[in-house]
């Protein structure tokens, strides 16, 4: 017999300003556009244990699981705290957390670019926080509260269930690195220009879906996989569970306002939800470089993508579709085969060479020489040196450490799969797996148990540019093809062991 239970948290602190994750720039919340939350789903059969937590988050530091797990460990003692799994939806509206056990700072990055600027310069932060706004410090112990109650909670309210696995089609990701003709690429790059060959990757329109239903064959969830992250409103100065809240209102609109959501994104490293050909400006100017276009033209496309109204968009294309496939079942499923793996695989670091650091260093010592007579660099500075000093940084890193650890969950639900990874896995690794699996449903879960910025293909990394550089993840396409020998292998051992 199969047990499931579900709760939402908010992750909305009362009376607070929350400083803003997930740009270059600096941001403080001033309003809510729609609420921030973790929804937990928790599963148990006599063979194993297991809770999902989707959270709408950037990401979810390797701290914020312990913390999380060391919390819920001390309330509900009758479960494998390592079997919690936490994934961010990847919302750049959302709270900035810090490591209670690491010096309070910057990013190593910024921290580099610190270290080259001359005697009497600083780095001036867009906006400043002030006592109305929660401190990082603050924000972790909050969130974590919040989340390792809604794991508790579902825990509690679990009971005799069914559920039915689906497939849906909705149109959200788009691959978001722009080719040339001389053989780089452009992550946000500009399509309208002769230059222009291709975008560098596919795009995935597929929505693995599971609708889970009580004793009374009553629904009372779904969870939704989709490759693309939750980034419609990134540069926006508000707090927002972005195209997920869109479709969750909807959802409980149209089937109930007690219908849980568990929206968890999948391979979408190089995804995003705009059309870089069709490219749609922006409704009102926002703090970023990249998105600005010298002529843009007029098209017949999607509304702004970085805008509420794209938003609402996006949110109305999944809601519809969930709701679409939910009328169309007809069969549901109470007992399954269920299988639990958690597993911490060692992946090599993504090195960078002897000439590649030597040519980072100087870059950076001749922009901060060309610009000294500036009064004070900002976040334009950083966003532009951010290559330079993020290499110098793992330069500095391999001298010590050449592993990088992930934690993943391997999961069997039937003829169900579930992998997780700590990356923005670029697309390619998880249709292999997905192509590979011989499971008749693979849900690819990223950002997930831990943070390992971008895991780019071999394509990309000699393309170049944001998302691919050595800066940008901790691990390399070697690592890659590693991730996805051993995801295949331990989910098809899984099926195999039934036989």
């Amino acid at each position: 017999m199969i047990k499931i239970g579900w709760d939402e948290e908010t992750l909305v602190p009362e009376g607070k300003k929350v400083n803003l994750a997930g740009q270059f720039f600096e941001r403080i919340s001033e309003y809510v556009e729609s609420e921030i939350t973790a929804t937990a789903m928790a599963l148990e059969t006599e063979a194993d244990q297991m809770i999902i937590i989707s959270a709408d988050m950037t990401s979810i530091p390797g701290y914020i699981m312990d913390i999380v797990r060391e919390k819920f460990a001390k309330i509900c003692p009758d479960f494998d705290p390592k079997k919690i799994i936490i994934a961010a939806t990847h919302t750049h509206t959302s709270h900035t957390v810090a490591n209670p056990g690491a010096p309070v700072g910057f990013s190593v990055a910024r921290q580099i670019l610190n270290e080259f600027l001359p005697e009497g310069k600083s780095y001036e932060t867009l906006v400043t926080a002030d006592d109305s706004v929660l401190k990082p410090i603050e924000a972790t112990e909050f969130v974590t509260t919040q989340i390792a109650n809604a794991a508790k909670k579902a825990w509690d309210n679990r009971e005799k269930a069914y559920f039915a696995n689906e497939f849906g089609r909705a149109p959200v990701g788009m691959c978001r690195r722009v080719c040339y003709d001389d053989g780089s690429a452009q992550m946000w790059g500009d399509a309208d220009t002769a230059n222009f060959t291709a975008l560098e990757g596919g795009n995935d329109s597929g929505i693995e879906l599971i609708y889970t239903f009580d004793k009374n064959k009553k629904l009372t969830g779904v969870v939704a996989n989709i490759a693309c992250p939750a980034q419609i409103l990134e540069q926006r100065s508000f707090i927002s569970a972005d195209y997920w809240g869109r479709a969750k209102a909807n959802i409980r609109e149209k089937l109930g306002d007690d219908i849980f959501l568990l929206g968890l994104g999948g391979a979408g490293g190089d995804q995003c939800p705009r059309d870089l050909v069709r490219w749609v400006d922006p409704e009102t100017p926002i703090d970023d470089p990249n998105v600005k276009r010298p002529h843009p033209k007029k098209r017949k496309a999607d509304p702004s993508m970085y805008d509420v109204s794209g938003c609402n968009r996006v949110g109305k294309r999944i809601s519809n579709e969930i709701v679409s496939v939910y009328e169309e079942i007809t069969e549901l499923q109470e007992e399954a085969a269920f299988e639990h793996k958690v597993i911490n695989l060692d992946l090599p670091l993504r090195k960078a060479t002897m000439e590649e650091y030597n040519n980072a260093v100087r870059e950076l010592e001749y922009y901060i020489d060309k610009n000294k007579d500036k009064e004070s660099f900002n976040f334009e500075d950083n966003a532009k040196m951010h290559v330079h000093s993020g290499t110098i940084a793992r330069f500095r890193e391999q001298q010590f450490k050449e592993i990088f650890t992930i934690e993943t969950h391997i999961i069997r639900l039937g003829n169900i799969a579930f992998s997780t990874n700590p990356f923005e896995l670029f697309l390619d690794y998880g249709n292999r797996i997905k192509a590979r699996s011989n499971a008749e449903q693979t849900f690819i879960v990223q950002l997930c148990c831990g943070t390992g910025g971008y895991l780019p293909t071999e394509k990309a990394e000699k393309a170049g540019h944001y998302s691919a550089y050595i800066s940008s993840g901790n691990v390399g396409h070697e690592g890659g093809d590693m991730f996805v020998r051993k995801t295949v292998s331990e989910i098809n051992k899984m099926l195999e062991s039934d036989k």
